[in-house]
């Protein structure tokens, strides 16, 4: 059928305000060890672009400064999959970050944890292990 829709994961495309890219981008790439690359739109919003596969699974998005986006701890959690919760903890602190929730299991989903960036958003981690 020339119409049909792939069938997919709902989530396609996070975005994470922040008050202050620059610290926000030195944040994230450090504690994922991921590059930040940060551009200006036309519009004049600053995006952060989080690295992307195009053949890999899951969601990635942005770091977005502009108006209407307000970094908060009390809305939506995104959670960035993770291979060792502990060390990424530990660079969040190193890095200007609290953690909010340590590494907790969740039965035969995994394990989480819960930390606050620099900007002040709630982020999750989740790993099998």
């Amino acid at each position: 059928m020339e119409n049909e829709v792939k069938e997919c994961n709902p989530v396609v495309w996070v975005e994470i305000p922040v008050n202050d890219m620059a610290r926000a981008a030195a944040f994230y790439e450090e504690v994922f060890r991921k590059p930040i690359k940060v551009e200006t739109m036309e519009d004049g919003c600053v995006m952060g672009w989080l690295p992307m596969s195009e053949t890999g699974s899951g969601a990635s998005g942005s770091l977005v400064k502009n108006k209407g986006y307000v970094p908060t701890l009390g809305g939506i959690v995104i959670y960035f999959s993770d291979t060792n919760i502990n060390e990424t903890l530990e660079r969040v602190r190193k890095n200007g970050g609290n953690v909010i929730t340590e590494k907790t299991g969740i039965g035969q989903y995994g394990f989480y944890a819960w930390f606050e960036d620099t900007e002040g958003n709630r982020i999750g981690l989740h790993s099998m292990s």
